[in-house]
């Protein structure tokens, strides 16, 4: 909307001044002069991913849908075309981490948990682009793994603080079962206390009847109270030894207030709100209420919390005064704190809502402030101004009564400048106009187990028209995996409020999940007490914008630099051809720039695909030699959702992990096993940063080197083959390579006819077994290099186009134990060949004079979700159907008419069915609906 038209149309209640007409926009025009070219040469772009569940189990897979969306109205983005996202554990490690490409502003991507260790994890998701915001502004979220399989013991602790000679101290009673509840007691438990990078303490102990523990010790050094735990070891059986890491999350028990006066400053003879939060040194809102005194102990009025540790009350300061808040703490103890010294001149900014469709502005300022000419009240979001106004010179006050319609539902920003155009005042408002979506979702509301389901959805605007975007759905049993609605991260919670915000904000939904005066109110508190820091005023007003250091990635690119082989100095104009056998057969061309640089851009290949790269001079000389160019990865900070981390999660999860138990023992005993290591649960405590070997970048599913048989770079030795299927020709049991294809024995020769693989080839090299009947049908194996699988029937030069010194390892998976994570695919086995590769992550195979061959991160192969058919008849109806995830559908599209449907089938668990469905329009409307029905 054109600034000018709008100021000139909306309608003011006033007080004393005057909006801008087209020939007095001087200042507001500025500064929307300066906030469009922001926008336009710095767009703002946030991502959000629906993830399935927040709870997994060993060996499970975490389901995302990635939404990116920029513009002041959400709509998918066109901007980027490459997503990444992460999966970080508790110490800040990358554990994952894939590419996906962006189509139509979404995408669709998946993480398998095998090889990770139980603990807190968090996904972290952004664009190339989002860089430049930096990581406040990266998706977030928390996710939690646990472990029935191999993990025998389980924990829940208990803290509690107190003060000794001005020290805190910190007890952690730890109470040690098994799964079923069962205490271990009579222990011997040995600990150590770590805090940050320090030990302070280490002790051993018996645990009691009831299998507890008390562990206590002084903290000399408060701040140390992130990244803290308390390692234990325990032994439940004379031959085994079980360690225990039980996170700390603080290691005091201070509570530390702020108090917050609406507008930023405390003038006397205004009455202002102040706002005020509570925060424990775990970083959750805690609860506390006091009075509020002036100098000479007169009390003025109470307060105590609301929700998250915030409350707030109001005060006029009066001349000469200060005043005090003193605070009772839940625990009972007290502190005396002092409040915002009152300024004699300065501004007030209120802002009420006094109802559904109006704020209500009020502007204070001082004489001595009123004497600098008029004020200007400026409100924006998202980098555009829906509103502006201009007091006249002289006066001290002004009101207004703004509808609010004429904002989105999103942050306001409301700042007020001097007339010298300094900001002295500013205040956040949310805005909720109730415009999100109308997801309605219909079914049955009762089924049976394994009963087909047909769920109708139809998708309305704020207007009841119907609404053409694009949805996502998860399904889960409830009755495994409880979930508290305030603490989940939905679509509007992250678009709309923490995409915005920077620091940790609790319990996000809780402002979205009810639309109450109380969740309303808490709202408002938040935005008195929460930073919003996506525009400096400062730079915006000088047109001095932050420099953009990551460009938007439209697609993948592969970039470098010629060189000479003597002196090193860019080859200006030189030749480089980019060629692949395994994407498609397509070669490509171009000209290195006058410093020698080139780049292909807008590609798209998926992960670990082998690339060749030529390069002469102008001349067509190949004396060159060819840099690639290897972007410095992102950084991992502090995680700051760490507040959310749970510390107990045996409890509340019991009947999910006797789930996840006997799920794993289903899948043992019909030979499909998805957890496929079953190993003791061992912490290894390093110094330094354990150099990795080449088998660890393997791709196995079931994680490195868990095979039926491992072929190592040893094992092949220092042999130079013509072919890679030479140099493997009799070491791999019960298959033979033939014209390209693996093909096994396993499917088609009884087990007492041929011999069984070894774990490690290099102890013994068996041959195969050929089958005594020629007219047996050998089966091919599926082929996977560096993650990316090969047909080769397609392709039977995949091997072969191989460098036998460029292979770390060969892992051959035989049909059963160990194919099950690759469904249909690996049924007649799967060999997996993993590249040596260096420190970047993408692997250099060979390096001479005027060629590389390269095998760069491409997009991530995402795997579908498999849902049972039970109208299918080759469907196995005695094997039990134990899905925790019921359904995960990443793709709903709604027509013309709003309306989609989909289909799936029950699992065999009775109880509470949890459907959850979000998404975007073509317009960039939001909206989430949580549908629930009943198996019975």
């Amino acid at each position: 909307m054109n600034l000018k038209l709008f100021l000139s149309t909306i309608l003011f209640t006033a007080l004393s001044f005057t909006a801008y007409s087209q020939t007095d926009t001087t200042f507001i025009g500025r500064v929307g002069g300066s906030l469009a070219k922001q926008m336009a040469v710095q767009p703002i772009e946030k991502v959000y991913l629906q993830t399935d569940r927040s709870v997994y189990a060993y060996g499970d897979t975490i389901w995302f849908k990635g939404y990116s969306v920029s513009g002041q109205y959400h709509q998918l983005s066109s901007l980027s075309g490459v997503l990444y996202a992460e999966l970080i554990d508790e110490q800040g490690a990358v554990k994952k981490s894939i590419k996906l490409p962006i189509i139509s502003g979404v995408s669709c991507g998946d993480f398998v948990l095998g090889n990770l260790k139980e603990g807190n994890y968090r996904i972290r998701a952004y664009t190339n682009w989002m860089r430049n915001a930096g990581e406040d502004y990266f998706f977030s979220k928390n996710i939690t793994l646990v472990n029935a399989i191999t993990n025998t013991v389980f924990t829940k602790t208990q803290y509690t603080y107190s003060t000794i000679n001005g020290q805190q101290q910190v007890s952690a009673l730890i109470n040690y079962a098994d799964l079923n509840g069962v205490p271990y007691s009579g222990k011997e438990i040995t600990y150590e206390v770590e805090l940050g990078a320090r030990s302070i303490v280490k002790g051993k102990g018996l645990t009691d009847e009831k299998g507890n523990m008390n562990i206590s010790f002084i903290n000399t050094s408060p701040g140390l109270l992130k990244a803290g735990r308390i390692v234990t070891t325990i032994k439940p059986d004379d031959k085994t030894t079980v360690t225990k890491p039980v996170l700390l999350k603080a290691a005091s028990g201070n509570v530390d207030v702020q108090f917050f006066p609406e507008g930023g400053s405390l003038v006397i003879g205004n009455k202002t709100k102040i706002a005020f939060k509570a925060v424990g040194a775990d970083g959750l809102g805690t609860a506390i209420k006091g009075v509020v005194t002036d100098d000479e102990g007169k009390q003025l009025t109470t307060f105590s919390s609301s929700h998250a540790g915030m409350g707030g009350f109001e005060l006029m300061p009066k001349s000469g005064k200060t005043y005090k808040a003193r605070v009772t703490y839940a625990d009972g103890s007290k502190s005396i704190l002092e409040l915002p010294k009152a300024s004699g001149t300065g501004y007030s900014l209120r802002i009420d809502n006094i109802g559904k469709d109006t704020l209500n502005v009020k502007v204070r300022y001082t004489a001595e402030a009123a004497q600098t000419g008029g004020m200007t009240l400026i409100a924006q979001c998202g980098g555009f101004i829906y509103y502006a106004t201009k007091s006249k010179p002289g006066i001290n006050a002004f009101n207004a009564d703004i509808p609010k319609s004429i904002f989105p539902s999103d942050i306001v920003q409301f700042t007020l400048f001097s007339a010298m155009g300094e900001p002295v005042c500013e205040r956040l408002m949310f805005i909720q106009n109730h415009d999100q979506l109308q997801l309605g979702i219909h079914s049955e509301q009762t089924y049976a187990p394994r009963q087909k389901v047909k769920i109708e959805l139809n998708i309305r605007d704020k207007d009841g028209k119907p609404a053409t975007g694009n949805f996502s759905v998860a399904i889960t049993d409830e009755s495994k995996i409880p979930v508290n609605e305030n603490e989940e991260t939905t679509i509007l919670s992250n678009l709309l409020l923490t995409s915005d915000l920077k620091g940790y904000i609790e319990n996000p939904n809780y402002y979205f999940s009810s639309d109450n005066p109380e969740n309303q109110a808490g709202l408002d508190l938040l935005m008195l007490t929460q930073g919003y820091r996506r525009f400096e005023w400062k730079r915006v007003i000088s047109n001095s914008f932050p420099p953009v250091v990551y460009q938007p990635e439209k697609a993948l690119a592969i970039s470098g630099s010629l060189k000479t082989l003597g002196g090193g100095k860019p080859v200006a104009n030189g030749k480089v051809v980019l060629l692949t056998k395994t994407a498609g057969n397509f070669m490509l061309d171009t000209v290195a720039d006058s410093q020698g640089q080139f780049a292909f851009k807008n590609l798209a290949f998926n992960d670990s695909v082998k690339v060749v790269i030529q390069g002469s001079t102008a001349k067509g000389k190949k004396d060159v030699r060819i840099s690639l160019d290897s972007p410095a990865p992102q950084s991992v900070g502090e995680n700051r959702n760490a507040p959310d981390i749970q510390v107990n999660t045996t409890e509340s999860l019991l009947p999910f992990l006797q789930n996840s138990k006997a799920e794993h023992d289903v899948e043992v005993k019909y030979h499909f096993n998805k957890n496929a290591i079953q190993l003791k649960e061992v912490e290894i405590k390093e110094k330094q940063q354990a150099k990795k070997s080449p088998i660890d970048y393997s791709a196995n599913l079931n994680g490195p080197g868990h095979a039926d048989q491992v072929i190592t770079a040893e094992d092949l030795g220092p042999q130079t083959c013509p072919k890679l299927s030479d140099c493997l020709s009799g070491l791999i049991v019960d298959a033979i390579i033939k014209n390209g294809q693996v093909l096994s024995y396993r499917t088609a020769v009884p087990a007492g006819a041929r011999k069984q693989a070894t774990s490690r080839s290099k102890s013994v090299q068996p041959q195969p077994v050929q089958p005594s009947s020629g007219g047996v049908q050998l089966s091919p194996m599926l082929v996977i290099i560096d993650g990316a699988p090969f047909d080769p029937t397609v392709d039977p030069k995949a091997l072969d186009d191989l460098n036998s010194n460029d292979i770390a390892s060969i892992e051959v998976l035989q049909p059963g134990f160990y194919t099950a994570l690759y469904g249909a695919r690996g049924g007649n086995g799967v060999l997996i060949v993993t590249t040596k590769r260096g420190s970047s992550g993408n692997r250099i195979l060979a390096d001479e004079p005027g060629i590389i061959t390269y095998l760069p991160k491409g997009y991530y192969d995402a795997r579908v979700f498999y849902s049972p058919r039970y109208d299918n008849p080759k469907i196995n109806i005695l094997i039990p159907d134990l899905r925790s995830t019921i359904y995960w559908n990443p793709n709903i599209n709604t027509g013309n008419d709003g309306k989609a449907s989909f289909e799936y089938f029950n699992a065999d668990a009775k109880g509470t069915y949890r459907v959850v469905v979000e998404g975007i329009d073509v317009y960039g409307n939001l909206g989430r609906q949580v549908y629930r029905y009943k198996v019975e």
